[in-house]
């Protein structure tokens, strides 16, 4: 990375720290989660480490008081850029019943929460590409002043829902940024046995919209093609496709094994390019952080990561009798 080009993208030294930041901060909450779910202290983790440039890097170039969002299972970083605590992600992550998201009824990485304009996800993947879309629809006919961004895997650019999503996004024009995060393995599959093309942002010119495939480990160059997509859409000009190139750190998930399907020298090879460690050497070499500052912005995460895992450990969980709330509308329709 040249030096400050941060600035050269508009950012000030401010904006680039809190870009850090907030990596540092999804990187610490996952992997806490890892040390509980091997504890048995929580039951599932869907990892972000790898992808946190990407991440918020992208979220940083949204208007996060305004904008929309229908994050995947691994984006810690976006929802945490657009309002989501430390707090509330350990009580998602433990199923308590102050879990914003669900009411600790749904697995972690299933994030909602409507005070943050964050779409409510499911299980199945890529569903939230047709709600991000379905959303733009209603700006543009209702003319707010707000666009949609979806991210999803490079794995579920193949699922129905992302074909008819785009098709749909193209067609009408709608303000809306799709996001790939390409780490290269639909669980244990990789790329080149899920897509022909030789990047996914290739399809874009079928659905009449720009695709552009960049760097997913440098948050400067996400927030670049990110914030011009993001131009365009407020413009009227329509949706974009963006692949970012990113790298998974850690296993598909909790439940998988990684070592069976990648040699080692791969995964040690990518570790090479952690974008924690890459962006905190840009930034030193930038006069921005120094390694007085990296230590205290550490010491504080850490607290805060430590003092969200004993309260939601604490944290009571749901009555059983919630599971009966929001399945069926009650006299009024309100439920």
């Amino acid at each position: 990375m040249a030096k400050n080009r941060h600035q050269e993208l508009g950012l000030t030294d401010k904006d680039a720290l809190q870009i850090y930041e907030t990596m540092v901060r999804a990187r610490r909450i996952d992997e806490r989660m890892w040390l509980l779910n091997r504890a048995g202290k929580i039951p599932f983790v869907i990892s972000c480490q790898g992808q946190e440039a990407a991440q918020v890097g992208a979220a940083y170039a949204l208007d996060n008081q305004k904008d929309w969002i229908a994050p995947y299972y691994r984006d810690l970083g976006v929802v945490l850029h657009f309002g989501m605590t430390t707090t509330e992600l350990m009580l998602s992550a433990f199923a308590k019943a102050e879990d914003p998201n669900s009411g600790g009824r749904q697995m972690p990485g299933h994030f909602g929460q409507r005070k943050n304009r964050i779409l409510t996800g499911s299980s199945p993947v890529t569903t939230q590409l047709p709600h991000a879309v379905g959303v733009a629809l209603a700006a543009k006919m209702k003319k707010e002043d707000f666009i949609t961004f979806v991210t999803l895997g490079e794995g579920s650019s193949n699922q129905g829902d992302f074909h008819e999503g785009m098709n749909f996004a193209g067609v009408h024009k709608l303000p809306s940024i799709i996001m790939v995060e390409n780490n290269k393995y639909a669980i244990s599959v990789p790329y080149e046995k899920q897509v022909a093309a030789e990047n996914v942002s290739d399809r874009a010119i079928g659905y009449g919209m720009p695709g552009v495939t960049v760097d997913g480990t440098d948050p400067l160059e996400v927030y670049k093609v990110v914030k011009e997509a993001a131009d365009r859409a407020r413009n009227g000009e329509g949706p974009s496709l963006i692949e970012t190139i990113c790298y998974r750190l850690t296993s598909h998930s909790s439940d998988d094994d990684q070592r069976q399907y990648r040699p080692a020298e791969e995964i040690e090879k990518e570790k090479s390019k952690d974008p924690i460690v890459t962006f905190s050497a840009y930034l030193k070499e930038a006069n921005v952080l120094t390694d007085e500052l990296e230590q205290e912005i550490e010491e504080r995460i850490m607290k805060e990561v430590n003092e969200a895992t004993d309260y939601a450990e604490n944290a009571p969980y749901a009555e059983p009798e919630s599971a009966l709330l929001h399945v069926y509308a009650d006299e009024g329709g309100n439920e």
